[in-house]
Parts: structure tokens; C-alpha cells; sequence
């Protein structure tokens, strides 16, 4: 097969799937390097053997003015090489993105669908931001969902056995499509799912069938906003620079004390995890790590940080404790948060959200020492939920802020999930600070709790890994130094002999 670059590299346009080139370049990656990104993207081609997708030029751009912003389309099943099943073409979902299904029609016309959700797993999927689509020589229209409750639904092979069928996939009524003897198959009506005027035709043979990643269009700084070395003794050195510090003989406590505030499920309780994995040097795993709609952590926790397994603790712990309600009413209210700032609330306390702490609770401290108090706070996001955050949310964070402000305590932003707002950071994570979605969802974040943009740490947990990885522990480390030196910047300017 004939390999084809891009015809206008930086539209964003990527069409090799990523299945068969798994070490290709992104042409994401050479968007700042305009000059040379044609002659990289020929010698790339040149060396694998690429899939091409069926698209022309004046689809493909009629299609990515659906989006309000610009795109790019990364081809990752073509029916035609890949085979004609729906359990291949479902494999062939990332678990999580933006997703294009382009069906090419006996007749020459383009029909499709887009979906917010990864139908890799799962039957019926509410999807606010699918679409039908049809695209002619001249004219293409798209018809947003109506109703998202019933945008998607999918009949897996296994399912459809017992009727003596292959499984299909429904976008309402309007676009249904299955495998017929080999070959895949649409069937189009009106419907009101997603108000469609199609006229109705069944089992109209497709000549290819064919399944896009939509991602934005990265634009890559030249210089990073911030500068890190990505190399194994850089990652050696902060290990030994966090494992070696100590706190000046001045300051009232002994021990640095960090406490996690974050948002049910944005990753306070696996940052920890992955702290302890990083100084471990494998993957461990904490009891009370998970994604439980309500969140694992119902007690005030302390996580001792050692230098090694069985070895010494530095000077930096870190508390976890229930995750941040929409309200009050819900979760850990803003009293109790600044109750364990304070360290009035005994280590192993079970919050409930409807029983504020009080000095009438077993083990309060009223006079807590320095030790027991928290000297950072660290306002754990999600970089993948921020626009979907309630109001109320913001609001409580910026109370909390403030509040803490006043009290002198250092915060800092700890920005999860990095990686599924950026495929390409998710592909190869140093350029986490050269990519402007990265740089956008920071600035998103800062906003939401009120703190300067230069407060906000992105990191990537381990979730699903097996092993440590290099690049990770550096983003990690560099982490857990942001917090020791935020509290030594707070701490020397009140209690320096200076």
C-alpha cells in the first residue's frame, strides 16, 4: 500500500493507526518545528508500513468543521485491514477520548456518528455531545443528539449469539449498523433521537468501515514553561535530595505534615500510593484505593513516607481524609477540613458529614501541638472533570483558600489525570509542560480554588501499571520537593533568627 503524508501537517491531521505504528510520531510533536515537519513526517512514513485512511482531503475538512475547535483524526480500525467483527472493531476503542465512526457507502456518500464515549465496554451509553453525520461532494450536515439517555446503544457478539446474530451498534433508530456475512451493513430511518429527515433504507452494504480518535490539535511551545531532565540520575538525585532533607532545628515541629483536600474521586488516596511506589522503587498498593462513587477515605489517615521499604521515614507525611462534597451536605464540610488543619481532630476520626467535629468528640485535641497541626495543604483536581465541577464546588475550595490563607498555611494545586485530557502526554509524558492543553487545564484549576497558576503541580498516579516508570517518579518527586520547599518558604520568613 502506498504511504501518504498529510497534505497540510499543521491542520493536525494523523492517520496511522496507531495498532500498527506503535512507535510513530505524532505530528502533534513537530507543530513548533514547522520548517522541518514535512521532511520528519515523509521519513517516518517512509520506514512503517502505515494504514491510509479512505477519506479525501475535502472530507476530511468538511468533517472537522463539525468541531468548534480545531482537530485532528488518528485512524485506529479500518475494516477493510483490521477485519470485519464488532468485537474488533469495540477492541479498538481507547478506554477513554473522542471517537469518529465513518461508514463509506456502495453510492460514494460518507455517513457517521461521533461519541464522547469509549463503547469498548459497556451496552447503553448517555453521550450529551454525540452526533449523526452525512457528508455528500459538496454539503455536509450534522444532527446533534436530542435525547442522550438513548444516543448509544451496543449488542455485543456474545449477546446476539443467542439470536443467531453478530451484534450490531445503534445510534438511536436513525444509524444501525451490523456485520452481514462478512460484510458491514447500515440500516438509516428518521427518528427522534437525533432528529434525522434520513429516508429509511435497511442493510445497505458498506464498502469500508472505519474508527477515528478526534483529538485537539496540541500546539507545542518550543521552550517548556517549565524545565525538568527526564533521565534516570535526575530521578536518582531528587530520591536522594527528599530521602536527605531536614527541616531547621528552629522551626516548632520535627515533621512536615501535608493534608490532601480534593473532590470525591479526583486521586488524593492514589497520589499516596504512587508517593510510596515511587520510593519503593514497584507498584504497592493501599487498602482504601479505589473508585467508589463516594470515595474510599472516611477517616483522618497519616501516611509516613519511608526512604525505602522498611527503612527510615523522611520528614514529609501525608493525610488523607473523606473527599470534598458538592456542599456541606455531602462529604467533608469546610469546618471539619480546617478542624484537621488545626489539629484538633484525633488520627483515625470518622467523619460524617451531618455530625460537624466538635470538642465533645473522643480524642479532640484542644491545644494541639505544632506536630499535630497541618503545615500544607494540597487541593487535589481532576484535570479531566474541572468544566464539569459544580459551582458550589468552587465555592467551597475558594473558601477554603481563603480561610487557610488567613491561617498561614502554604497550598499548593496537585493536578491528576493529566493524561486523559492530552493523548500525546499520555503517549510520552515529557512534554506535560510544552503542551497547551496541559498549560490550559492548569490555568483552569488555579482559577477554580484561587491560587496562582505557578502553584499548580500536574502529576500522573499509578493506577494501572505494573512498575515503576522513570519519567513519572521524576514528575512525582518533583511533587513532594514543591511541598518541603513551600513549607520552608512559609516557615523561614516566620521563624528565622534573621
Amino acid at each position: 500500500m502506498r504511504v501518504q503524508a498529510p497534505p497540510h501537517p499543521q491542520a493536525g491531521f494523523d492517520f496511522v493507526s496507531s495498532k500498527d505504528c506503535t512507535h510513530s510520531l505524532s505530528v502533534a510533536h513537530f507543530l513548533y518545528k514547522p520548517a522541518i515537519c514535512v521532511v520528519l513526517f515523509r521519513l517516518t512514513f517512509s520506514i512503517m508500513a502505515s494504514i491510509v485512511s479512505s477519506l479525501g482531503s475535502e472530507k476530511e475538512l468538511s468533517l472537522q468543521k463539525l468541531f468548534s475547535s480545531p482537530v485532528r483524526f488518528h485512524l485506529l480500525y479500518k475494516s477493510s485491514h483490521h477485519g470485519t467483527t464488532v468485537s474488533k472493531l469495540l477492541s479498538s476503542f481507547d478506554n477513554c477520548g473522542r471517537f469518529l465512526l465513518i461508514l463509506f457507502l456502495e453510492s460514494g456518500s460518507v455517513r457517521g456518528a461521533f461519541t464522547s464515549k469509549s463503547l469498548r465496554y459497556g451496552n447503553e451509553f448517555f453521550d450529551s455531545e454525540a452526533f449523526v453525520f452525512e457528508t455528500e461532494e459538496h454539503d455536509t450536515k450534522h444532527f446533534p443528539v436530542i435525547n442522550p439517555a438513548e444516543a448509544i446503544r451496543v449488542i455485543t457478539q456474545k449477546a446476539s449469539d443467542q439470536n443467531g446474530g453478530l451484534g450490531s451498534i445503534s445510534f438511536g433508530s436513525c444509524l444501525i449498523f451490523k456485520v452481514d456475512h462478512g460484510t458491514w451493513c447500515v440500516s438509516f430511518c428518521t427518528d427522534e433521537t437525533y432528529g434525522t429527515n434520513w429516508t429509511q433504507e435497511s442493510n445497505i452494504c458498506c464498502v469500508d468501515v472505519e474508527l477515528h480518535r478526534v483529538q485537539d490539535v496540541v500546539e507545542f511551545m518550543a521552550t517548556p514553561w517549565r524545565e525538568v531532565s527526564w533521565t534516570d540520575p535526575a530521578r536518582e538525585s531528587l530520591r536522594q535530595e527528599f530521602v536527605s532533607y531536614k527541616l531547621p532545628s528552629y522551626y516548632p515541629m520535627s515533621r512536615v505534615k501535608a493534608l490532601l483536600l480534593g473532590p470525591m474521586g479526583s486521586g488524593k488516596s492514589c497520589f499516596i500510593n504512587s508517593i510510596r511506589s515511587t520510593m519503593y522503587k514497584r507498584i504497592i498498593h493501599l487498602p482504601n484505593v479505589g473508585t467508589a462513587e463516594n470515595g474510599f477515605t472516611k477517616k483522618l489517615t497519616i501516611y509516613n513516607i519511608n526512604g525505602e521499604k522498611g527503612g527510615s521515614p523522611t520528614v514529609l507525611s501525608l493525610c488523607d481524609v473523606m473527599g470534598i462534597g458538592d456542599d456541606d451536605s455531602a462529604g467533608l464540610s469546610v469546618s471539619d477540613a480546617l478542624a484537621v488543619i488545626k489539629g484538633h481532630v484525633p488520627l483515625g476520626y470518622k467523619f460524617q458529614p451531618d455530625v460537624p467535629v466538635t470538642d465533645a468528640v473522643s480524642g479532640y485535641q484542644a491545644n494541639p501541638s505544632p506536630n499535630e497541626q497541618v503545615h500544607c495543604v494540597l487541593f487535589v483536581l481532576d484535570a479531566a472533570k474541572l468544566t464539569s465541577y459544580p459551582s458550589s464546588l468552587k465555592d467551597t475550595l475558594r473558601k477554603l483558600q481563603n480561610t487557610i490563607s488567613d491561617l498561614g498555611i502554604p497550598q499548593l494545586i496537585l493536578l491528576t489525570h493529566v493524561e486523559q485530557v492530552c493523548p500525546t502526554v499520555q503517549e510520552e509524558l515529557k512534554y506535560v509542560y510544552s503542551t497547551r492543553t496541559v498549560q490550559d487545564k492548569m490555568q483552569k484549576a488555579a482559577e477554580l480554588v484561587g491560587l496562582p497558576v505557578s502553584y499548580v503541580l500536574p502529576v500522573i498516579n499509578y493506577v494501572s501499571q505494573l512498575k515503576v516508570d522513570c519519567k513519572t517518579d521524576i514528575l512525582l518527586l518533583s511533587v513532594v520537593m514543591s511541598i518541603l520547599q513551600a513549607v520552608d518558604d512559609t516557615f523561614e520568613d516566620k521563624y528565622s533568627s534573621g
